[in-house]
This record gives C-alpha cells, structure tokens and sequence, in this order.
C-alpha cells in the first residue's frame, strides 16, 4: 500500500519516519518543497501518479499568537488544504488520517473531559481554522480519521519541552502559568498510535473524530516542574503565574483535557501516561 505523509519535516512527521521505517508498506514523505498542499491539483496528481490509496496529514499551521495576524495563510493550510486532501481520498476511494487539535474547543466553561461531539468553541483564528478543515473533510465524503491532540512536543523543531529545557538551564528563576490545564503530548506516542491504526487497517469501517493525547491531565506550570526535574535543572525557582501575567491576542483553552475511550475502545491503541513519556522524550534529547 502507498502511504502519503505530508507535512513530513515537522515533529509528528519526523516522528512517522522512525514508526514506519519496518513497514512492508511503502510511505511517501513529503513537505512544502516536495508537494504543496494548498494546490488542489498538485495534490491530485500526487495522488494518482503515486497510487496513494491512504494520506497522513501532519501540515498545520500552529503558531497561535501569529495566526490573529496571518489569517488568511493559516486558512488555507489548516483549512483549503484539508479540502484538497479529503477531496482527493475521496475521488480515489482511500482514506485521509486528519492531526487536529484541542484548541476546537475553548469558548465554554468546561471541567471534565472534552468527547468527540463535543460542540466545537474555538477562540482564536488557529482553532477556528482547524475546525473548519475538520467540517471539510466530513463534507467531503472521502474514509476519514480525524485524530484531536494537544500540547504536543518531541525532539524535533520547536515546542515547550525543548524551550523550558534551555530556559530552566539558563534562568534563576521562572514564572509559568498554572490556570491552564489539558494534557502534553509525546508526538512519538501519537505516531505510533497512527501507525498501527493504518498498519492494521484498523481505520476500514470507523470514519470519524477521534481523541489521542498522553494520559493524565497537568497544568503549564506541572509540567515545567516535572521538565525540569528529569532533566536535573535544581537551581531554576520555578513559580506559578496567572495566564493574565503574559497577555495575549489568543484566549487559549482554560481545561482541553480530552477524553480518549472512543480511540481506545475503537483501535486497540495504548495510551501511555504523559510523565513517562516526557521522561522518555528528555532522555532522547540528552542523547542527540
């Protein structure tokens, strides 16, 4: 089977290079240079040259804060492209796996786990856009999974886990929001969760919104702690702040812990628990 990954240089991408080097499927990673998602018939082309009979979307645009100033470019890659991409499955009759996000969600005051058809609130232009691309892909008609996950963070390019390393490294002392909670996400753990969902086909018959974080459930500030304790930072005083301290063009999600039963249940799928991962992760980096 041929496998398309798009969005390949980034941190779920690299990580889908590791899971699937000892596949007997045949997986095509592609990035900007190679394939530009937001040309509908440059997707279609690589569809049909390549014979892709599954697509594994990991483009997005994630900047958060730049995404209020950049609408209309954080539209079309979380959004047109999607289109494009769902289209494309659909005219071939393959299946398109969707990284969405926790940011859908937001707009309400919740304090329990966030379900699959729970009301999409977003807040800021990033969710929104990431909404939409999801209503894309079920407008389309095309075989789809659609995997929601947040607070995501690997060895790769830039995330929280790697700036609060150098920050905690560098600085005496450190103030780090704790009125914001959801769950951090080892983007290696969620590839591997999509490789076995499309190694065993497990995706044929169960087109729908998914959840997929690491277990558990910490705030910014929790998890700065814990970062900083694997990675033997001692001498960083490390405060809890009000989200209010850092003001923000975004209003970001209070409580976006999500409820994984729905993907555990359907696809068999671990779920490791996020300190074990992060320790995992930090143990990587010390390594590069």
């Amino acid at each position: 089977m041929n496998i398309l990954v798009t969005g390949a240089n980034g941190q779920l991408g690299n990580e889908m290079r590791i899971v699937s080097a000892q596949s007997h499927d045949n997986y095509i990673f592609t990035d900007v240079a190679e394939l530009d998602i937001t040309n509908a018939s440059a997707v279609m082309a690589m569809v049909k040259e390549h014979d892709i009979q599954v697509i594994i979307n990991c483009a997005a645009y994630t900047n958060v804060d730049k995404a209020e100033e950049d609408e209309a470019f954080c539209e079309l890659l979380n959004a047109t492209a999607v289109d494009h991409l769902a289209k494309a499955m659909h005219e071939v009759g393959g299946t398109l796996i969707h990284v969405s996000t926790d940011y859908v969600f937001g707009g309400d005051p919740y304090n329990t786990p966030c379900a699959e058809d729970q009301k999409g609130t977003p807040t800021g232009v990033y969710g929104k856009t990431k909404l939409w691309g999801e209503q894309y892909i079920q407008a389309s008609g095309c075989h789809h999974v659609i995997l929601r996950t947040a607070w995501l963070y690997s060895e790769f390019g830039k995330n929280f886990v790697k700036t609060m390393l150098q920050l905690t490294a560098e600085k005496p002392q450190l103030k780090v929001v704790f009125d914001q909670c959801g769950t951090p996400t080892y983007a290696l753990d969620l590839a591997q969760a999509i490789f076995e969902i499309v190694e065993g086909r497990k995706y044929e018959g169960h087109s729908g919104i998914y959840h997929y974080s690491n277990e558990g459930v910490c705030s910014w500030y929790d998890f700065t702690k814990m970062i900083a304790e694997y990675a033997r930072h001692t001498a960083c005083d490390i405060q809890p702040c009000h989200s209010d301290e850092f003001p923000s063009r975004v209003k970001r999600p209070a409580y976006s812990v999500l409820d994984k039963t729905k993907v555990k249940q359907t696809f068999g799928v671990s779920v490791p628990y996020w300190t074990e991962s992060l320790k995992k992760c930090i143990a990587n980096l010390k390594n590069v």
